[in-house]
């Protein structure tokens, strides 16, 4: 089967251009705390669903059980390892008084972003090889998932006044997608009979995602029903997704 670049290369770059509206989102909703938390539940319930129901499934159908686990594994101790060299702001400091301080912080931000949405990239454009329903699906759910993950994350430095500082973030953030859409398509030409284990791979690095920034983030805020009803909403949302779009 020939692989259409050009819509892998649309889909993704449609996925993080939605990080603009999550933005947009922030700057009008700043201090609604529940929409926050429940943002945050949505996020983090589909970058869980997409892996465990769609990309290690589709892994497995491909590849043996034991390569798609050291895959899997990998991606997580991965992550891990960039999120522990690479200095980014888990929004710790997000009520800073200090200007400076905020724009340090805003910079981390938009850091810790990059190497979130690279995965996702990555993920969308090896699923699609797979299977092209698949691949359009994956890209949709990110793609909704990143307008509640950046109205989230961009809230608390609303603070900086700065719309086009914020906007410029988000754009530059939301090009990981493609970057990793690009960097799996390279994996692919290189060596096509690793498209499911790149797959699992991806997997791996979107639960580490979840449990490791998103989860604790939510926790900070002290409302665990509001992320619980985030995470009922994703999983009706993907519900509807896997019924219009089957695999």
């Amino acid at each position: 089967m020939a692989i259409n670049y050009f819509i892998i290369l649309f889909l993704a770059f449609l996925s993080g251009a939605t990080t603009l509206i999550g933005v947009w989102l922030a700057i009008c909703c700043k201090n609604n705390t529940k929409a926050i938390v429940t943002g945050i539940g949505f996020s983090t319930g589909i970058m869980l669903l997409i892996p465990i129901f769609e990309l290690i499934p589709e892994s497995l159908k491909n590849a043996s059980l034991l390569n798609v686990a050291v895959a899997l594994f990998s991606g997580v101790i991965c992550l891990a390892l960039l999120n522990y060299f690479i200095p980014h702001s888990h929004l710790i400091k997000e009520k800073e008084s200090n200007k400076s301080q905020l724009y340090k912080v805003a910079f981390l931000v938009t850091l810790g972003l990059i190497l979130h949405d690279f995965p996702e990239g990555f993920a969308m454009a090896n699923s699609y090889v797979l299977a092209p329903s698949l691949g359009i699906m994956v890209a949709i759910s990110i793609a909704l998932h990143n307008i509640p993950e950046e109205f989230a994350i961009a809230a608390p430095i609303v603070m900086l006044k700065d719309k086009k500082f914020l906007f410029k973030a988000a754009f530059v953030s939301g090009l990981a997608e493609p970057a990793g859409a690009i960097i799996g398509l390279i994996g692919i030409a290189i060596v096509p009979s690793l498209t499911p284990i790149f797959l699992s791979f991806a997997a791996g690095a979107m639960i580490f995602v979840s449990i490791h920034e998103l989860v604790p983030f939510a926790n900070r805020y002290k409302m665990p029903l509001f992320f619980i009803s985030g995470i009922i909403l994703s999983v009706i949302v993907f519900s509807i997704l896997k019924f219009l779009l089957p695999s």
